[in-house]
């Protein structure tokens, strides 16, 4: 199991188990193979680039290791639960850490060193296969439980399929003019990107679903990262047939184009993804980023990552909306800078409603007026 949000550490790891003589090596112990999977953002990169099932998001990594069935544990840094330790002890599961930053008491530390990573990927690979005998029959569950989805959609890929259907001429080769097309016809009402985190303080998952399928019957495109996509795929949102959520634009959008109504973009760090999409489309439809009708939202946003990220969209010019309350509330000059002063600095703020159906309320009113300013 790999989790956090390195991605160049869980790669290695990857690699390494992907290594002809190790996975022989698994099978001299008994096993089958060797099972790489992944939690939190690290399962959305290895998921990208390998194929690497995810087994959840940020509250389930407890749950995975009461499964009984994981030899080892591979952290990084960020959205570590500091109880894996204890709760490892109580199964045959080694738990590792790799940063010097991030060291947990009761861990096996394994600095990870980018001259040595390859080196040192196999070296905890072969102690994982070497624990598998350890396993404890009497403390295996496995749900049984799976869905399958359709994940990458950096912007190169996103232009791949555009181009595919609706780019016939060699010089729109490479642009969003389909996309925008659609958003100026009323087909799409407009685009969201879903970013961030579950909250221990709120249900789990529940706003993220709420929201996102109000948005898709009301036409609107959704592409997600970090934990929000995983709980997208664990509600079976990245698949190509749940089209049926959609209202008939967006629907026959995906039909056309072939994809999910959500689009897989990566780890919740790759928003420079998702903006890097936003200033595309502005750029291909000749105006400001912050005239586009496209918003941001964190429903369940909780670390100071997240802070960074939505900091980043909103300097951007992309109003944010947050499903929870900000640590800044007992300030009302704060409250009105991050709502309104920063508007007059970027031309967006924050929106915040802790109700996800009044949340969706809000970034429907705010996508129309978007388009009323841009005379559609």
């Amino acid at each position: 199991m790999v989790h956090g949000h390195d991605p160049a550490f869980s790669e290695m790891v990857v690699t390494a188990g992907e290594v002809k003589e190790l996975v022989d090596y698994a099978k001299s112990k008994g096993a089958k193979g060797i099972n790489l999977v992944g939690l939190c953002c690290t399962a959305n990169e290895v998921a990208m680039r390998h194929g690497v099932r995810m087994a959840g998001n940020f509250l389930q990594q407890e749950n995975v290791v009461l499964t009984g069935v994981v030899e080892m544990m591979c952290v990084d840094v960020q959205c570590i639960f500091p109880a894996l330790s204890a709760l490892t002890d109580c199964y045959h599961t080694k738990f590792v850490t790799s940063s010097p930053i991030a060291q947990i008491p009761g861990s096996i530390y394994e600095e990870f060193k980018p001259e040595t990573a390859f080196e040192q990927a196999k070296k905890l690979v072969r102690m994982a296969i070497d624990n598998f005998q350890n396993r404890d029959a009497a403390k295996i569950y496995i749900p049984d439980t799976k869905q399958k989805a359709t994940v990458g959609y950096p912007c190169e890929q996103i232009i791949k399929h555009l181009d595919g259907v609706a780019n016939t001429h060699v010089d729109e080769l490479g642009s969003y003019r389909p996309a925008i097309d659609a958003i100026k016809a009323g087909v799409l009402r407009g685009a969201v990107a879903i970013v961030g985190c579950n909250n221990p303080r709120v249900r789990p998952d529940y706003s993220h679903f709420e929201i996102m399928k109000e948005l898709l019957a009301n036409d609107v495109l959704i592409v997600a990262t970090g934990c929000a996509a995983q709980m997208a795929t664990k509600a079976g949102l990245l698949q190509k047939d749940a089209k049926y959520l959609c209202g008939a634009g967006l629907r026959r959008v995906c039909e056309l184009v072939n994809i999910p109504p959500i689009l897989h973009m990566g780890a919740c760090v790759d928003i420079s993804r998702m903006m890097l999409l936003a200033s595309g489309i502005a750029r291909d439809w000749g105006v400001d980023t912050t005239q586009i009708p496209v918003v941001g939202c964190a429903p369940e946003w909780m670390s100071e990552k997240a802070v960074s990220i939505a900091n980043y969209v909103v300097s951007t010019g992309i109003d944010v909306y947050l499903g929870i309350e900000p640590q800044v509330k007992g300030s009302s000059q704060m409250m009105e800078l991050i709502t309104e002063g920063t508007r007059a600095i970027t031309g967006a703020g924050y929106i915040i409603n802790t109700d996800p159906h009044e949340l969706v309320k809000s970034i429907l009113d705010g996508l129309e007026k978007k388009r009323a300013g841009l005379g559609i």
